[in-house]
């Protein structure tokens, strides 16, 4: 089993890319084969569905490890009462690349009352990709981050959204 973990944060301290980190280390412990994309290395060009936009070598290069992996844990920070333009730009230049995957989301928000912004990606990528949405995603605000990473309720959600991950993943893939 294949999973990506993506952090669309960009900023240098991103709350959202540490809400990842964890993800991915709980994975790599428990021996799943995770590839963390940093989307700050990715830099990509805005999609105008055009095909310089569209078959830009980093979002051909994302197609490719998006099209390899089971699932998806998708690490976004909430501004406006939305994730930022990062996930939905990156969402239309792969598009594809993301049919009948498992997704599950992460989200870094500065108050608790945007915890309903990520609706609208999931709606989208469950209408237009057939994903499967993992329906108990994790909502972090300010508080809930430590010196040294999440508090002990986020972890033990984070883990949690990682397990289901994995045994919707497993349920899914042809046997």
């Amino acid at each position: 089993m294949k999973v990506a973990i993506v952090s669309n944060g960009l900023q240098t301290e991103s709350r959202s890319r540490i809400l990842a980190r964890t993800a991915y280390d709980d994975l790599t412990k428990r021996g799943v084969e995770a590839i963390f994309v940093d989307m700050r290395s990715f830099h990509l060009p805005l999609c105008d569905a055009e095909e310089q936009s569209l078959n830009h070598p980093n979002a051909s290069r994302l197609k490719e490890i998006f099209q390899s992996v089971d699932g998806f844990i998708l690490a976004t920070p909430v501004y406006n009462f939305g994730p930022n333009s990062t996930l939905k730009n990156l969402i239309e230049l792969t598009g594809g690349a993301w049919a009948n995957k498992v997704v599950g989301f992460l989200c870094a928000a500065g108050g608790h009352r945007s915890y309903m912004s990520i609706m609208a990606t999931a709606n989208s990528l469950m209408l237009d990709f057939r994903c499967l949405i993992i329906p108990k995603f994790v909502y972090a605000v300010k508080d809930d981050f430590t010196g040294e990473g999440v508090s002990p309720e986020i972890q033990q959600r984070i883990e949690e959204q990682n397990s289901y991950l994995l045994k919707l993943c497993a349920a899914l893939s042809p046997k």
